[in-house]
């Protein structure tokens, strides 16, 4: 039977299959998830801010991108996951508030995606794809069994990644 797991905001968890990962409303968060097919384990990390440096209540460590890379690895390699083995899907990361400053600073979703993105690089996990940007929330799912991140948002339908 598949379990579904929820992954709330700054929150990440790893599971085995045949449990689901799921995480609700996606806006400027950014949902990265892991997976090592090979054993079936994936993990969800529904990050949302891309640098925990820059803040300084940053005790939260799934809260960011750069420390909840650390953690979900670290938690992938006690569930058995092969570092060599491991992708990577993200969703997220999107403008859900028009602004009348340009900013970079106020576009949270963009530097959500694009902290995810060089994080990604430099642990050298290749990112097999993504649903980011726009102006629209989503709700994903993390299957571990076939690699399948579904993509759901309102007005949009489902995608499979």
């Amino acid at each position: 039977m598949q379990d579904i797991i929820k992954v709330g905001m700054a929150d990440l968890k790893v599971v085995k299959s045949p449990h689901i990962l799921t995480t609700l409303g996606l806006g400027s968060c950014v949902g990265i998830a892991i997976y090592d097919l090979n054993n079936q384990i994936a993990g969800l990390a529904h990050i949302m801010l891309p640098d925990s440096t820059q803040i300084k209540n940053n005790a939260n460590k799934a809260k960011f991108a750069d420390t909840a890379m650390e953690v979900l690895l670290e938690e992938l390699r006690k569930q058995g996951a092969n570092d060599r083995k491991l992708t990577a899907k993200i969703a997220g990361g999107a403008q859900m508030f028009a602004l009348d400053n340009k900013s970079d600073m106020m576009k949270i979703g963009a530097r959500n995606a694009q902290a995810t993105k060089k994080i990604l690089s430099d642990y050298k996990i290749p990112l097999l794809a993504e649903d980011t940007g726009g102006n629209f929330g989503r709700t994903i799912e993390v299957y571990p069994d076939t690699g399948i991140l579904l993509v759901k948002a309102i007005g949009k339908g489902k995608t499979e990644l």
